[in-house]
């Protein structure tokens, strides 16, 4: 049976509750203030993709080669995100940081 081909897919965005849901099937993770971007690799090559589907695998190119170990036909949903001096998260780092 052939695989399935890796892809864009819309990434998963921040959406705001009044309460939280509970319960053993959730989780959570930190919100981060950088860039929301998929890691996607299919045929041996990783490119980054934006939110909007623009590409990243230039700007962050160094990001792009440390995750070539993934298998094939995988899409990461994460956050490009750049931190200060104490450890903080800081959107315009990030949006000024050119790694390529």
């Amino acid at each position: 049976m052939p695989k399935t081909k890796a892809k864009f897919v819309e990434p998963m965005l921040l959406l705001r509750v009044e309460k939280l849901p509970q319960g053993a099937d959730w989780s959570y993770e930190i919100k981060l203030d950088g860039y929301r971007a998929l890691a996607i690799k299919s045929g041996g090559k990783v490119q980054l993709r934006s939110r909007n589907d623009n590409d990243f695998t230039e700007r962050y190119s160094p990001i792009a080669a440390a995750l070539g170990s993934m298998p094939d036909e995988t899409v990461l949903d994460g956050e490009v995100a750049a931190l200060d001096e104490e450890g903080r998260p800081i959107f315009q780092l990030a949006a000024e940081l050119r790694l390529g």
